[in-house]
């Protein structure tokens, strides 16, 4: 049905959202999509290290980042160093090294701890955009533009629905708790 479809949209960019905050959790190797959240001020405008400066994967655990303007380079720098991100980059006068340690057992289990905190709180949107629809079916009811039983057709399917995504999302984190602890 059509009027699922918004609720459904919803229940999708939920989780490509705790997709996207997944891939800035750093399990270990280099990967530049730890970078996507730094922003650094160029000419007073907060950019995206990505728009001002090229990365590069050299080998699995660093990331070489060169910008194509040298004058931001130590911009760059204090970026990073400002970020969660736990890395002091390596300065050349050209361009950065990001060198990504081995992860410990310790900072491995900090790792897993936030990634089921962001799953949970993914649930907790999928959950909201539940109640949304079924608010907006129980109106629909009281106002008699849904008969009773089309109202329950209509509980059953998002709940179901619900639990569909709720089973992604399981999927999606234990993956990245799986890629977390095998390093």
């Amino acid at each position: 049905m059509s009027e699922y479809q918004e609720f459904e949209n919803k229940m999708k960019k939920t989780c490509e959202s705790l997709t996207t905050q997944y891939a800035t959790i750093r399990a270990g190797r280099a990967n530049a999509a730890v970078l996507d959240q730094i922003q650094v001020d160029y000419y007073g405008v907060p950019t995206p290290i990505q728009q001002v400066a090229s990365i590069a994967t050299p080998d699995p655990r660093s990331l070489l980042i060169q910008p194509w303007d040298a004058s931001i380079l130590k911009g760059i720098e204090k970026a990073i160093l400002a970020s969660d991100l736990g890395i002091n980059p390596q300065n050349d006068g050209r361009m950065l090294r990001l060198v990504f340690p081995p992860l410990t057992e310790g900072r491995r289990k900090d790792l897993v701890k936030q990634t089921k905190k962001y799953a949970e709180e993914a649930k907790v949107a999928i959950r909201n955009i539940r109640r949304d629809a079924i608010e907006k079916f129980k109106k629909q009811q009281k106002s008699s533009e849904m008969t009773e039983d089309d109202y329950k057709i209509a509980e059953k399917d998002i709940q179901k629905l619900t639990d569909d995504y709720i089973k992604e999302i399981d999927g999606i984190s234990s993956k990245k708790e799986k890629e977390l602890t095998e390093i």
